[in-house]
This record gives C-alpha cells, sequence and structure tokens, in this order.
C-alpha cells in the first residue's frame, strides 16, 4: 500500500473502458514526469491498471473493483479510504461521469483543488446527428485530458513516445506466442474485433485480408482476441495457415500483448482498444472506421492519418461509440470497404510493392 509522502499529491480518475484509460495513459505518465516534486496516483477499474507498465517512480496505479463502491454512500466511503491512503490536495477528473462527480463534490466540500475534462459533449452530438451534421475535426481525447489538467495548474508536455522508449521488453514475455523474430521475417498483428458491430469488420471480408497476407513467404501474423468465441473466429480467419497464431489462446497478458506489438511491423486493427494499445508501444496502426470516425477526436496517438481507412458516407458517422443500429440497415460503411483498399494501406505500412 502506497503511504502519505511529504510531497503533493495529485489524484487522477478514469474510470472507463479499456481504450479510454489507454488514451488517458499517455498524459498521466507525461505529467507525473514533468512534475518529479509532486506525487500521482491514478484511480480506475482493475483490468485497464494492468496496462500502466514501466510507469514514472512518482506514479501510482490503483486499480478498484467499483461494485463495492455503490452510491453515494459507497463513493463517500472511497473518497474517505483515498484520502486516508493518500491524502491528495487536487482531484483531476478526465471521466466526467456520475459517479467521477459525486468523487469532485466530496473534493470541494473538503476544500480540494478540482479540475474536470470537457468531453465537448454537444459538439459530438452535432458531429453523429442524422441531419445537419458538423463534419470537422474535434479536439483528440489527449488534448482534452492535458486540458483538464492546465486548469488544475499544471502543464502537461507532449511528451510520451512509448511504453519501451527507455525499458526495451524482453522477449520471454512474448514466448509462448512466438519465439525471438527471425532476421528477414516480417510479423503482422491483426486485430479484428471491437466492443459493437458498427466497428467490427466482416469476418468474410475479413478472412481474403488474411489469407492475402497469410500467403506471403516470411510473413508471420497474430490475430489478437479473447475469450472461446473469439478464439473460435480467429481460428476460422487462421485456415490452417501454419503461420498465423491464435493470440486468444497464448493468453499473454497485456505485458506480453504490449512486448510482442512492440516486435511487430504494423498492425490492423478496428477503432478498438487495440488500436490504443498499438500506440502506447509505437507500433504504426492501419484502422478500419465504419459507425465511428477519427474526427471525433478517438484516433489512436501519433498514427497516420492516411493509415485511417473509411468511406465518405452521408450518414457517417452515425455514433460516437458504434453502438447505434445502422439507419441503412446493410452497415455499408464496413461492408463497402474491399479487402484490396486494406491490404494496399498495410503494403504501403510494410513497403511491399503491389503484386
Amino acid at each position: 500500500m502506497a503511504k502519505k509522502t511529504d510531497k503533493d499529491t495529485i489524484l487522477v480518475t478514469r474510470f472507463s473502458a479499456l481504450g479510454d484509460v489507454a488514451m488517458a495513459l499517455p498524459v498521466v505518465y507525461a505529467a507525473a514526469l514533468a512534475y518529479p516534486g509532486k506525487e500521482f496516483v491514478f484511480l480506475t477499474r482493475k483490468l485497464p491498471a494492468k496496462l500502466f507498465i514501466n510507469p514514472p517512480a512518482n506514479l501510482t496505479v490503483r486499480g478498484i473493483d467499483t461494485s463495492l463502491y455503490n452510491g453515494p454512500a459507497g463513493l463517500l466511503r472511497l473518497f474517505r479510504e483515498l484520502r486516508e491512503e493518500f491524502d491528495f490536495s487536487t482531484l483531476v477528473d478526465l471521466h466526467d461521469v456520475l459517479r467521477t462527480s459525486l468523487l469532485r463534490l466530496y473534493a470541494r466540500l473538503s476544500g480540494l483543488k478540482v479540475a474536470k475534462i470537457n468531453k465537448g459533449r454537444s459538439q459530438k452530438k452535432a458531429l453523429t446527428r442524422k441531419r445537419d451534421k458538423k463534419l470537422s475535426q474535434l479536439p483528440h481525447s489527449t488534448d482534452r485530458y492535458r486540458d483538464a489538467f492546465r486548469k488544475a495548474g499544471l502543464t502537461v508536455p507532449d511528451s510520451f513516445s512509448s511504453l519501451f522508449d527507455k525499458n526495451p521488453p524482453e522477449a520471454h514475455l512474448f514466448e509462448a506466442a512466438s519465439l525471438p523474430k527471425k532476421q528477414g521475417e516480417t510479423w503482422l498483428a491483426i486485430a479484428p474485433f471491437a466492443a459493437h458491430k458498427g466497428k467490427i469488420y466482416p469476418i468474410e471480408l475479413m478472412k481474403r485480408v488474411v489469407s492475402h497476407f497469410a500467403s506471403i513467404p516470411g510473413m508471420k501474423i497474430f490475430i489478437f482476441g479473447a475469450g472461446a468465441t473469439e478464439s473460435d473466429l480467429i481460428a476460422s480467419l487462421a485456415n490452417g495457415h501454419e503461420n498465423v497464431v491464435n493470440m486468444a489462446e497464448k493468453k499473454l497478458g497485456f505485458a506480453g500483448e504490449l512486448a510482442l506489438m512492440h516486435c511487430c511491423d504494423t498492425m490492423l486493427a478496428m477503432d478498438s482498444a487495440n488500436m490504443h494499445l498499438a500506440s502506447l508501444v509505437g507500433l504504426p496502426t492501419v484502422s478500419v472506421w465504419g459507425a465511428t470516425h477519427p474526427y471525433c477526436g478517438f484516433y489512436g496517438i501519433r498514427q497516420d492519418p492516411k493509415d485511417a481507412v473509411q468511406l465518405n458516407l452521408e450518414c457517417r458517422p452515425c455514433s460516437v461509440f458504434g453502438n447505434k443500429p445502422c439507419s441503412r440497415g446493410d452497415y455499408y460503411c464496413l461492408n463497402g470497404i474491399s479487402p484490396q483498399t486494406i491490404i494496399e494501406r498495410i503494403n504501403a505500412n510494410l513497403h511491399i510493392k503491389a503484386t
């Protein structure tokens, strides 16, 4: 358990999904490195807490089971526990939902400094509405996070490059999935899944992408997923190719998967958590966008805008998160993207000439 120190302590909150926390991580690391005289505590759920590999010395990550702190009384108990453990002076809320707004209230009533993110909800609504869309680039989530820190009096540089910037990963972390890369071998990571149908490229079309690259000599493909259902789908994508690895079977954990991604040459992902995980290790990523759009501010950090594969349709984007049913009924935003378009974009990243 971390203990109180003589240093000023900042509590940072973000209880959201894995991809959102992955976008917050670079800003939190940069803040801690920019202010070595302060202590930072990042409060999140247990699963995303495991992403914080090689953290700055003055950063403590606390992953909690939120079901243990339900309602105003439960959150007050959480607040008191955190105050007792860390004696923080400032709360920076990178989430701004009911749970974190209550923590902010308790902080204000205790006389603490409080700052929160501006999520741009009205801007996102205007971008995704059915008629009279305002199609323009919104601030990236990382810019919104840095702005929240600025409101707390902390200027955070855009300085993050990779989780393994100073400590390259060791091959033993992913040896269950592969031996170290052979000279001349090309490693392609593919993450074909996402939380919602509006963000998933059709499996039958993805099979053609996988088959194309699996047939190239010296190519090794790692398909990422989790659970029995996704493992079965990965097996169907592999279609008997010996150079395709089913990562759902390997169960490496975040440290192993991130280490493996670090050693890959490029990735193909949806608008999903895996795009953001790849970004954490500096892996160039070709991303497929359907119901959602990079304009919403969730593009992978330091990813090339040319690597976003998408169709220009009047109905796009129809959703910030891809969770709304398709108004057309055919998900043409995804079904209309040809496998060859994706193949050519990956070829460009791998410097493979068209055949």
